[in-house]
């Protein structure tokens, strides 16, 4: 009688074991997969910007507040300049550099949290342009990397066409209420001749004839 009953649990205990080992629990549920964190997969470098960095709409601000996960994340700056948070509302973002819109976020969190740590960092450019004209693969305007220099605008823009005259390439550019147009030395910069591969700012034209 004994080893009529002692058969079957040999034969069902190997199973249990094998699924259980499978990822299944011997109560018929999944046992939990290892899961990867979300940013590991949209992880995306910030670009490398200086600390006096202006910041403008449609830039993308990763906001940080220590301990706050809730208003953590990144957010983006609206066309007026303006970004929004939860407790503190609207804020302005835009003509203020990182370290100062992270003092002001931190100055109006003191009435809802004890001595807020905050931390701004760009995450991602999209107020600085410069503008292609001319006889080049892709005319108009191109988003600003920092630090941009001419052959870099030229070579998103897909390089000189065939029918381009590189040797009058040149650059238009407002300062100071001013307008200047500055000669460009396009085959000198291709042969690294730093000083004539001129560094861009915003709103800058390249005119390739």
């Amino acid at each position: 009688m004994k080893s009529t009953i002692l058969l079957p649990l040999v034969v069902l205990v190997p199973a249990l074991i094998g699924r259980t080992q499978d990822g299944t629990t011997a109560s018929g549920s999944s046992a939990p997969a290892a899961s990867t964190p979300a940013s590991a997969s949209s992880h995306v470098t910030p670009p490398h910007v200086d600390e006096n960095y202006v910041i403008g709409p449609l830039d993308v601000l990763l906001v940080n507040v220590w301990k706050e996960q809730a208003l953590s994340g990144n957010i983006l700056v609206r066309p007026d300049g303006m970004i929004s948070m939860s407790l503190i509302g609207d804020i302005k973002a835009s003509t203020l550099t990182p370290l100062q819109l992270a003092d002001q976020i931190s100055d109006k969190l003191k009435k809802y949290i004890q001595d807020p740590k905050v931390t701004v960092v760009i995450s991602q450019i999209h107020s600085k342009i410069v503008y292609m004209l001319g006889e080049v693969g892709k005319k108009g305007p191109i988003e600003m990397t920092p630090e941009m220099t001419l052959l870099e605008a030229i070579s998103i823009a897909g390089g000189p066409t065939d029918y381009a005259n590189t040797k009058k390439i040149y650059i238009l550019r407002n300062e100071d209420g001013k307008h200047l147009k500055i000669p460009v030395r396009y085959k000198e910069a291709l042969k690294g001749n730093q000083s004539c591969n001129v560094q861009l700012k915003p709103n800058d034209t390249i005119v390739v004839p």
